[in-house]
C-alpha cells in the first residue's frame, strides 16, 4: 500500500474519522496513530510490527539513560550502541543480502537465497531515529518521558516510506501535545497538498517513466543519441515529481493529523551552484548529512583546507550509499562530493562574491545534476557508460519523442520554473472555496487519473531507499 493508492486513501479517512473524536483524551490519539502505522507496517512485511517498536524501544531507554548519565565515557557508549542499532538495523536489510552475495561469487558458490529480506529499507527511520539520540548526546534536547509518544513519532506513518527525514527534536512535542484541532484552513491546505502531490506522481512522474525513461535506460542503444539525452532530462523531472509528489502526499496526510512536518523541496533545478542545488533538493538528508555526519568527521578545525574538502567527498559517498548498496550509487555521491569541494576551493580563492552570469551558472549546475543523475538512475557502471556513449553518437532522431511526451516536459518545466507566489496563489483559491468545490475538484482530478494512459501507480523511487 502506497500513499498513492486507493487504499491508502480510503484508510487515511477511516483514520480521521475515529481519531478527531478522540483528540481530546490525553494519550488516545498517539496509541490510534501507532495503531495505524502497525497495520501499515503488517502490510509491507509482519516482522515490522516486532522488529520497529523494539528498536525504537531500545532508543528511547538509551535516551533516558543518557539524560541521567554524565560520565562521558559512559555517554560515548551509549551513543555508539544507538548507532549501531539503527545502521545495523539498516545495513542488515539492504546490505547483507548484497555483501553475502558477493562474497559468495568470489568464492564461486551460488549466491544465497535469503527468504527473510524485508521490502522496506529502513533508511528513512534509521536516520529519523538517530536524530533523538544524537541531540540528546549532544545535549540539545531532553530525553523523552512517554514511550508512547517516541515511538508513535520514530514511527509515524507518512514519514516511514520516504521521509520527510524529521528530527524528533520537532515531532515529538506535536504528539505530546494536548488539545491539537484541524482547522478549516489548513484541512484545505492538506488536501491541496495531497492532491498536487497525486497530480505530480500520476501525470507526470508515472507518465514519462512508462513512455520515455524506463523505455529508454532498458536500451540505450535502440534510441537515437538525442532521444537518450532527452530521456536524462525527462528522468531529472521525473524523480523529482516523484520525491516531492510524495512529500506532498506525506505532509498533507501529516497535516489531517494535526502534526507539521519539514519542507523537503524548494525547486531545485533553478540552483544557482552546487551547494544551492542541496539546499533545495531533499532538504531533510543534506541537513542530516550536514549537521551529523559532516560536522562530526575530524579534520575540520584544522588550519589547513584540505580535511574539508575530503570530508565533503566522505560525506556524499556515504550519503549515496545510504541509497542502496551499488558502485553507481558511490559515483553519483562522489561526484557530488568532488562538485562540492571543488565549488568550495573556487570559492576560497575567489571570495564568495556572486556569479557573474547567473544564469549559465544555473545551466551549468542543471547539466551538472543531470549528467549525475544518469548514474543514480541507470543499473550498473556499464550500463551508464553504454548511455553516454549513446549520447555521444550524436545520433538525431525524434521518432519516439511524441507529441505528449514533449507535452508533458514542457508543462512540468513551466511548473518547476513558475514563481512560488503563483503556487500559493493557487492553494489560497483552493483553500477559501467552498468544501463541495473542493470536493469538485478533487474529484475531478481522481477521475483524470483515472483514466490516464499508464499501467497503475509504479512505487515512489525514495520507497526503494
Amino acid at each position: 500500500m502506497t500513499l498513492a493508492s486507493a487504499p491508502f486513501l480510503v484508510f487515511l479517512c477511516a483514520l480521521l474519522l475515529v481519531y478527531w473524536p478522540l483528540m481530546h483524551r490525553r494519550t488516545a490519539p498517539a496509541a490510534l496513530i501507532l495503531i495505524a502505522t502497525a497495520i501499515l507496517l503488517a502490510r509491507w512485511h509482519p516482522a515490522y510490527i516486532v522488529i520497529l517498536p523494539a528498536a525504537a524501544s531500545c532508543d528511547f531507554l538509551i535516551g533516558r539513560t543518557l539524560g541521567r548519565t554524565r560520565r562521558p565515557a559512559a555517554r560515548r557508549l551509549l551513543l555508539a550502541a544507538s548507532v549501531t542499532l539503527n545502521l545495523g538495523l539498516m545495513l542488515s536489510v539492504k546490505y547483507l543480502p548484497f555483501f553475502a552475495g558477493a562474497w559468495a561469487s568470489l568464492r564461486g558458490a551460488p549466491p544465497p537465497e535469503w527468504r527473510w529480506v524485508l521490502p522496506l529499507g529502513l533508511s528513512f527511520y534509521a536516520f529519523q531515529s538517530l536524530t533523538y539520540t544524537i541531540d540528546v548526546y549532544r545535549g540539545d534536547m531532553a530525553p523523552s518521558r512517554s514511550l508512547l509518544a517516541y515511538i508513535t513519532s520514530a514511527t509515524f506513518f507518512p514519514t516511514l516510506l520516504a521521509g520527510p527525514i524529521t528530527r524528533l527534536a520537532g515531532l515529538l512535542p506535536q504528539f505530546s501535545a494536548e488539545g491539537r484541532a484541524l482547522k478549516p484552513d489548513d484541512g484545505g491546505r492538506a488536501l491541496f497538498r495531497i492532491g498536487l502531490g497525486l497530480a505530480k506522481k500520476f501525470l507526470i512522474a508515472d507518465y514519462l517513466a512508462e513512455n520515455l525513461v524506463n523505455r529508454v535506460f532498458d536500451s540505450p542503444n535502440l534510441y537515437s543519441g538525442f532521444e537518450v539525452l532527452i530521456a536524462v532530462y525527462a528522468y531529472a523531472i521525473q524523480i523529482y515529481y516523484d520525491f516531492s509528489g510524495y512529500t506532498d502526499i506525506a505532509i498533507g496526510s501529516a497535516t489531517l493529523l494535526g502534526i507539521r512536518l519539514p519542507e523537503n523541496f524548494n525547486r531545485p533545478y533553478l540552483a544557482r551552484n552546487l551547494p544551492d542545488f542541496w539546499r533545495r533538493w531533499h532538504i531533510t538528508l543534506s541537513t542530516w548529512l550536514r549537521d551529523y555526519l559532516f560536522f562530526s568527521l575530524p579534520g575540520l578545525r584544522s588550519k589547513w583546507k584540505f580535511p574539508a574538502y575530503l570530508n565533503l567527498i566522505v560525506t556524499m559517498v556515504l550519503g549515496g550509499l545510504w541509497h542502496g548498496p551499488s558502485w553507481t550509487f558511490v559515483i553519483w555521491g562522489a561526484l557530488h562530493g568532488a562538485g562540492l569541494a571543488a565549488y568550495r576551493l573556487d570559492e576560497t580563492m575567489r571570495g564568495k562574491a556572486p556569479p557573474r552570469f547567473p544564469l549559465l551558472s544555473a545551466i551549468v549546475t542543471f547539466h551538472f545534476v543531470c549528467f549525475t543523475w544518469l548514474f543514480f538512475r541507470a543499473a550498473s557502471v556499464s550500463a551508464a557508460i553504454q548511455t553516454l556513449e549513446r549520447i555521444a553518437s550524436l545520433t538525431v532522431s525524434t521518432a519516439n519523442l511524441t507529441a505528449p511526451i514533449l507535452v508533458v516536459l514542457a508543462a512540468a518545466a513551466a511548473l518547476h520554473v513558475a514563481p512560488k507566489a503563483l503556487a500559493a496563489r493557487l492553494q489560497g483559491w483552493f483553500v477559501a472555496a467552498p468544501s463541495y468545490a473542493q470536493a469538485l475538484v478533487l474529484a475531478a482530478l481522481l477521475t483524470s487519473l483515472r483514466f490516464m494512459p499508464v499501467t497503475g501507480s509504479a512505487p515512489f523511487i525514495y520507497t526503494r531507499f
